[in-house]
């Protein structure tokens, strides 16, 4: 994506997603919600990491059950990670 368009797409999510209607607007001057995207993308790291160590330890003491759940924690986190990344790319504030 060249940087023209990215710049458009990043001034397009500060101003608001199209048909988007937000209806606890102005009530109390209390500020749109904003995404915690770099929060989301710290925990699924946190996360992956963790699962990942955890499926090394379960797999070494021969607890195969254990290793393939934390294996699929782990594929889970790492999807969330990438989801989270193409949206920040995207421009998308958080």
């Amino acid at each position: 994506m060249d940087a023209r368009r990215r710049d458009a797409d990043r001034h397009r999510y500060e101003q608001g997603l199209e048909d988007y209607h937000d209806p606890t607007a102005g009530i109390g001057g209390a500020p749109p919600a904003r995404s915690a995207l770099t929060l989301r993308l710290l925990l699924a790291g946190f996360g992956l990491v963790v699962f990942v160590v955890a499926t090394v330890l379960f797999w070494n003491a021969d607890a195969p059950v254990g290793a393939l759940t934390c294996a699929a924690m782990a594929v889970v986190a790492a999807v969330n990670v990438g989801w989270v990344v193409r949206r920040k790319r995207r421009g998308e504030p958080g």
